[in-house]
């Protein structure tokens, strides 16, 4: 039987990622833990400061849940894993059909706080690489 697995993501503002993140993978955001007002009240109660966790959750519960920790530290260096976010059709849609919701898609996500790293192509596909507002390398294909 397949494992559900949860994907977590290291960094210094858990809200603003999950905020991120959530409109990126068109997910929701994960309310606080019952009886907590907010993920702050939470992490206060549970001894670790400001809203040391935040989450998004796929609505159609198919997706994993994604969960941001705070770590003091900042990123350096390439990750060794990336999330692929799929927005261009199942494989067999036009190349030029396909990179226009690449386009599209890179486009809202720079408006919303990602980089455009660069866009590759070839005979094949068309993929952009992008980076998150902390800098976290995905793609979007």
């Amino acid at each position: 039987m397949a494992k559900q697995v949860q994907v977590v993501v290291d960094c210094v503002d858990p809200g603003r990622l999950a905020r991120f993140w959530a409109s990126a993978l068109d997910y929701r955001l994960e309310p606080p833990p019952q009886g907590y007002a907010s993920w702050s009240d939470f992490s206060r109660a549970a001894g670790v400061g400001e809203e040391a966790w935040n989450a998004v959750f796929d609505p159609d519960g198919v997706g994993p849940r994604v969960l941001f920790q705070r770590v003091p530290e900042r990123k350096v260096g390439k990750n060794r894993v990336h999330l692929d976010v799929r927005v261009a059709g199942p494989r067999g849609t036009p190349k030029e059909s396909r990179r226009a919701l690449v386009d599209a898609e890179a486009a809202r996500l720079v408006e919303g706080g990602a980089k455009h790293v660069r866009t590759v192509e070839d005979e094949m596909d068309c993929f952009a690489v992008m980076q998150d507002p902390e800098g976290n390398e995905f793609c979007i294909c």
